[in-house]
């Protein structure tokens, strides 16, 4: 039986009620993500349309899951919310304080000696605040949700980015920050500004070498890193039905790296085929019930431009492999042009390492389809010419997957096999030779391939493709290589082509496990205490922000103008700096300090107008704070892309930030600024960033009439004695102004629980 399913039920029940409404409310027939949202507004039934892009809305999650990275901080400030037990189904996952360096049991090990203290601090809160808990080597958060609680028509966050994984099986999955996970878990509602439509229309049918990943690396590329932005992406037509569920998982997963709020499939028989394999036959027969409502609405995909704000067509049959990158997820290369882009470009073309895995591509299908080109290069007398790393997504993959021999045939083309775990997705990569910071290129299945991301080095030219594709450059050590058209050179001197991948879409035996990794939490959770050591250097009781005085800022200071690309990544680096999520005021150490500096292009070098200095972002920031000085950080498109890190909101606010001012944000990092009581901001007039001078003392003029689409005005006053005036556009509602005044969100919940206690 399915965990939760008397909640799955009651889901389902209202489902014909709702759908029923919402269609008469709307007017007009529903695409499935219409479906959803309506079916779990706040309130039950519909009784207004909502203007996406612009109403704020209130919604009830199903569930909520977290990572260990960001959980911490997700339940540090749970525990000041002043509730028992959390009011919906919750789970933590550890799968990012795991290293990969050695291989999956060693690793494993020494994980566990240096996190540990984390690891018992949240099985200890989980088991108090009935939380379920996966221990550490029980897999990637989103290939455990979607193996264990991700259900069709359903709506749930996550305390991470790649929480939309989980659209694979028909869910509306959105990623968030702690705080948001608070309020669910609190039995609070959700607010999320109604999003926008994108309709994916899949024609064909995948052959050869293409794959899932290579629909949303080619939408990537269409998109870009902000196309998506405040929408969500519906996959549909006969091209969707013919995808396995963890292929769509895969690209849904990677919908984060377009923006999107989430992206979606239509309940199919797919999505059938893997509940039942993963031992959820009551899941799928519950589905069944009500497949009508978990698709869109045939009229909605035989005219889907009357429907969705942007369309966009794909036909499978005649998609090419892609290889996306450097440093970015959204340059896309089909594989037939990528040797000729890298020479371009000077990018290397020597191939240092292949890996596979992540929350991405690390199913059972994933490791069969690249296995059989892994077999084939033995079978064919080849030896792989990078080292080559795999990561199971989960510990039932894993067992399902060594069962079957397909980690033996990894094996025996000299790979390692790393924990089930994030790994080098996520910088908690111990590679050798990394500190040298030599030009190189890896290839890999993960999402993101930003500067410094997997090992720490700038020059890692890192480069996203399918698992079956990372086989191939692997064995060939060659970016340039192109398995549709090009041969190798055996150990016999005989030039040899793989052919196109096949495997399994799901485990002819079916999936087997001996330990999963779960740990029921204790049905009575007041007895469990947590002890957090004041001396700990990795977790920290959370102290209150101050609430806002009533008056205007004046008198601040310009922390950093950020120039380009400034990703979470950017803003609070992951890698050895996740050992401190726990601790905000060491990790706050991290703070800003890969964002280029747009008066020097350097990073972590800022001036201070206290002493005329250059130093480090987080010095020079603690020198303003401590002198009580105010300051702002100013950045340029998209900022704070990337993961859901509220880390990157909250360590500003501790160093004393007080604004954000941006060209435009990412969406889930001004959710995180405003819930943690900050200002983001954005330019009226973006030619307005270039008024921004580096001794700039700045002023709010009239943010004492801080007011739902009221732009304030705030005044930079130059060394010379002029001055600029700018307009600054805000996206604050009542509510969230409300969090501002309050300090934070969770103070305004504290005080809420306080009047209701």
């Amino acid at each position: 039986m399915a965990f939760d399913i008397e909640m799955i039920k009651a889901v389902y029940a209202k489902y014909p009620e709702r759908i029923a409404a919402a269609r008469k409310t709307v007017g007009k027939p529903l695409t499935l993500a219409e479906k959803i949202l309506y079916a779990h507004l706040w309130e039950g039934n519909a009784t207004e349309t909502y203007a996406r892009g612009k109403s704020y809305v209130d919604f009830a999650p199903d569930r909520v899951a977290m990572q260990d990275a960001t959980a911490q901080m997700a339940l540090l400030q749970f525990m000041q919310a002043g509730k028992k037990k959390v009011a919906v189904p919750s789970t933590v996952h550890c799968d990012h304080l795991i290293l990969a360096q050695k291989g999956a049991k060693q690793d494993l090990r020494d994980s566990l000696t240096a996190s540990g203290e984390v690891f018992n601090f949240l099985e200890s809160v989980s088991n108090k605040y009935g939380i379920g808990f996966w221990k550490p080597g029980a897999g990637i958060i989103h290939q455990v949700v979607i193996e264990n609680y991700a259900f069709p028509g359903g709506m749930m966050i996550g305390t991470d980015s790649h929480t939309v994984n989980a659209g694979g099986l028909g869910m509306v999955a959105i990623g968030v920050g702690g705080a948001d996970a608070v309020d669910v878990m609190a039995g609070m509602a959700w607010e999320l500004k109604f999003p926008k439509l994108i309709g994916v229309k899949l024609t064909g049918k995948m052959n050869g070498w293409t794959s899932a990943k290579d629909v949303i690396l080619k939408v990537a590329g269409i998109l870009t890193v902000k196309g998506g932005t405040g929408c969500i992406v519906e996959y549909f037509g006969e091209g969707a039905k013919s995808l396995s569920a963890t292929g769509k998982g895969t690209i849904c997963n990677m919908g984060a790296e377009i923006g999107a709020t989430t992206s979606t499939f239509g309940y199919d028989d797919s999505m059938a085929r893997y509940l039942k394999s993963t031992g959820r036959e009551d899941v799928a027969l519950l589905a069944d019930g009500i497949k009508e409502h978990l698709t869109g609405d045939d009229e909605v995909y035989s005219n889907p431009e009357s429907y969705f704000d942007q369309v966009i067509e794909i036909d499978l049959s005649t998609l090419e492999p892609h290889i996306n990158g450097p440093f970015t997820p959204d340059r896309a290369t089909p594989v037939s042009q990528i040797r000729a882009e890298a020479e371009k470009n000077d990018w290397p073309t020597k191939v240092e390492w292949g890996l596979i895995g992540s929350c991405t591509n690390s199913s059972y299908e994933d490791l069969a389809r690249a296995s059989s080109i892994a077999q084939q290069a033995i079978d064919k007398k080849l030896k792989t010419k990078a080292d080559f790393g795999i990561n199971p997504g989960s510990e039932q993959v894993r067992f399902t997957a060594d069962r079957d021999g397909l980690l033996r045939i990894f094996e025996n083309l000299d790979a390692t096999i790393f924990t089930n775990a994030c790994g080098p997705c996520i910088g908690q990569w111990a590679r050798t030779g990394a500190d040298k910071q030599e030009k190189n290129t890896i290839v890999h299945s993960f999402n993101r391939n930003f500067s410094k991301r997997a090992d720490g080095n700038p020059n890692t030219h890192a480069f996203v493709t399918s698992p079956e594709m990372v086989a191939a450059i692997a064995i060939s050590g060659d970016l340039g290589f192109n398995p549709l058209t090009d041969t190798l050179l055996n150990e016999d001197g005989v030039e040899v082509k793989l052919d196109p991948p096949v495997g399994d879409e799901l485990p002819e035996k079916g999936f087997a496990v001996e330990d999963n990794g779960y740990q029921e939490p204790a049905l009575d959770g007041s007895g469990v205490e947590v002890i957090v050591n004041v001396d700990s250097k990795r977790l920290q009781l959370l102290e209150p922000f101050e609430p806002w005085n009533g008056h205007n800022i004046t008198g601040a200071k310009l922390l950093i103008k950020a120039f380009g690309k400034c990703t979470t990544d950017h803003i609070s680096m992951a890698g050895p700096w996740l050992r401190f999520r726990g601790h905000l005021d060491n990790i706050s150490d991290n703070c800003l300090i890969g964002a280029v500096n747009a008066f020097n292009e350097q990073t972590n070098s800022v001036k201070s107008q206290l002493t005329g200095e250059y130093g480090p972002v987080p010095a020079t920031a603690r020198g303003y704070k401590a002198a009580g000085v105010p300051t702002i950080v100013v950045g340029d498109h998209n900022y704070g892309e990337g993961s859901s890190r509220e880390h990157a909101a909250m360590e500003p606010r501790h160093l004393g930030v007080k604004a954000v001012l941006v060209k435009s944000f990412a969406r889930i990092h001004e959710t995180n600024l405003k819930k943690q009581g900050m200002l983001g901001l954005t330019f009226a007039n973006e030619a307005d960033y270039d008024k921004v001078k580096e001794d700039d003392t700045i002023n709010f003029l009239d943010l004492d009439q801080f007011a739902p689409e009221k732009p304030l005005a705030i005044e930079f006053v130059h060394s010379d004695g002029s001055k600029d005036v700018i307009l600054a556009n805000h996206s604050y509602n009542d509510a969230q102004i409300g969090w501002f005044k309050a300090g934070s969100a969770l103070n305004l919940i504290k005080t809420e629980q306080k009047k209701n206690a």
